[in-house]
């Protein structure tokens, strides 16, 4: 049974990377009147996220309710004393799961909150992959995250204000801090912005745990043409590999844009172990070379696109809190489209078994002895792969 609808009557614009979100981002919190709400994995305490928190705290001096939700583990190094100034300037600071020196290793502590999403005044969003980190700021001067993010108005907001509301009122009980949880003051409304259809989709450990996967096997299932993911970390199960192949088998070009900078040693090459299988069905890999991608996307027959959290991995898909949104718009899944495209063509290497070298035991041994490891991981955490694929 499918947890989530698609509603008509919105208005959503795709925002490339850091460049284009956080100056749209900081505008509107320097609109806010009412009630903001942002959530977020990593919260860096740099230039990009010293403006943020400036506009917060102007924000929040003229009277607007301000919430901040941070991940414990993605902000782990946000510094104490920071928090303590905005607590101190009415902006309300809550950590999901904090992490703590002598913490045990214990499953709970990878169900993390790895959902990048901004409320404001119930009447606009922001949902995609970026978070509030300066992009510019890295030892390798490399360009900016390859990333993404889209601006919401409309009726979808319905949905959105209240998951958001109920992730607040969670933690918040959690950290004994009941006075925080106000009513809400004000509402999103059921008025068209403009004729986009889109479903809000997140990703839980207890009524939604599987609707994200689920949106993506059904779009594919249905493809008929064609099929682009763009994923930082991408790890199927064996239903989402196979509904990948199948779809390959029967015409549908599919096309994977992955990371080509190694990020994280196990998880790259764990990726690669999958290569090989994916290729002789058919598949286009390509590995993104100018910067490290960290997008979270797809377009299906140039109509069906999403933008959000979400990887394409067991840590994804069984364990965090995500959000996507899924749109059903030609004009949208085109823009996003040709973005995507660009970056194949002019910013990717495509990946072919003598490129990667599959040939060479060596090469092939530390692929797999990585996927096993991951594998292995899951288990000892209580988790199975093949519980995603329900």
């Amino acid at each position: 049974m499918k947890n989530f609808h698609f509603v008509e009557g919105n208005l959503i614009s795709l925002l490339h990377n850091g460049e284009e979100y956080f100056p749209e981002l900081e505008a509107a919190i320097e609109r806010a009147q009412f009630e903001i709400h942002i959530e977020t994995y990593i919260f860096e305490y740099d230039a990009i996220g010293r403006k943020i928190i400036a506009a917060l705290q102007r924000a929040a001096q003229r009277g607007v309710f301000v919430h901040l939700l941070l991940d414990g583990f993605g902000s782990q190094n946000f510094p104490t004393a920071i928090i303590n100034s905005m607590l101190q300037t009415n902006i309300k600071v809550l950590i999901f799961r904090p992490e703590f020196i002598f913490s045990m290793p214990r499953r709970y502590r990878l169900r993390r909150m790895h959902r990048k999403l901004v409320l404001i005044d119930a009447h606009i969003a922001y949902i995609g992959g970026i978070n509030i980190i300066d992009d510019q700021d890295n030892p390798e001067k490399l360009t900016p995250r390859f990333d993404y993010a889209v601006v919401i108005k409309g009726p979808l907001l319905i949905q959105i204000h209240k998951a958001v509301k109920h992730l607040w009122m969670l933690v918040a009980w959690v950290h004994f801090k009941k006075r925080w949880i106000a009513p809400d003051t004000i509402k999103p409304t059921n008025n068209p912005y403009g004729n986009q259809k889109a479903a809000f989709v997140i990703r839980d450990n207890w009524r939604h745990r599987h609707d994200i996967e689920h949106a993506y096997l059904e779009a594919i299932k249905q493809a008929q043409t064609e099929i682009i993911i763009a994923n930082a970390y991408f790890l199927p199960g064996r239903k989402f590999s196979s509904a990948l192949k199948n779809a390959a088998q029967r015409g549908v070009s599919v096309e994977l844009l992955l990371q080509g900078k190694i990020e994280y040693l196990l998880q790259h090459h764990a990726t690669q172990a999958l290569y090989e299988n994916l290729l002789q069905a058919g598949i286009k890999i390509y590995e993104y070379n100018r910067s490290y991608l960290h997008a979270k996307v797809a377009v299906i027959d140039q109509y069906w696109a999403t933008v959000g959290s979400s990887n394409i991995d067991p840590f994804s898909l069984l364990l965090a809190r995500e959000a996507n949104v899924f749109i059903a718009d030609p004009q949208f899944a085109s823009e996003l489209r040709v973005s995507l495209k660009k970056a194949i063509s002019q910013e990717s290497t495509p990946v072919t078994s003598t490129d990667k070298g599959f040939s060479s035991w060596r090469s092939c041994a530390m692929n797999w002895l990585c996927f096993y490891i991951v594998r292995l991981l899951q288990g000892v955490l209580g988790y199975d792969w093949h519980d995603s694929q329900s």
